[in-house]
């Protein structure tokens, strides 16, 4: 027998804990609103999920949608909140570097501007962050680690 078969099936089987079944229920909810599941199939889905004790029993719900619905999770409205407050926080974390540094700078009387080296590295992380971080990374949002996501193995 396959050794990772082993893990989800018999008596090895992985329980899925309430954090894992609404991630797959948000999941479903957004396939409803897309229209790639029928009101029917949708309720059935969500039904069985919030029934689902095994992680194993979660991934058939998902598997016809693409990316395993993912991508729909990463565009719901509280996925796209959650970025716009984790680039916010960020910005407010470069802007308190920013006037530590400059502060730094007025004290120390040096010529050179330094501080802007840092801030450069800084600058550069937010921007990517802003343009990044919520396209299909979505990862932070359902407080959800990759391995403990319904669709490993």
């Amino acid at each position: 027998m396959d050794t990772t078969q082993a893990t989800w099936s018999g008596p090895n089987r992985l329980r899925t804990s309430d954090a894992e079944r609404e991630q797959v229920a948000t999941i479903l909810r957004a396939a409803m609103t897309e229209g790639r599941l029928t009101l029917e199939e949708g309720e059935e889905r969500l039904g069985a999920c919030y029934a689902a004790k095994y992680r194993d029993e979660l991934l058939p719900l998902t598997a016809d949608l693409p990316d395993h619905g993912r991508r729909a999770l990463a565009e719901t409205p509280e996925a796209i909140a959650e970025a716009r407050r984790g680039v916010r926080r960020h910005a407010g974390f470069v802007v308190a570097m920013a006037l530590l540094l400059t502060g730094l700078w007025v004290l120390s009387g040096a010529h050179f501007f330094w501080p802007i080296i840092p801030l450069l590295f800084l600058v550069a992380g937010l921007r990517r962050h802003a343009r990044y971080g919520h396209h299909g990374h979505y990862h932070h949002g359902h407080r959800v680690a990759p391995w403990n996501a319904p669709g490993y193995r």
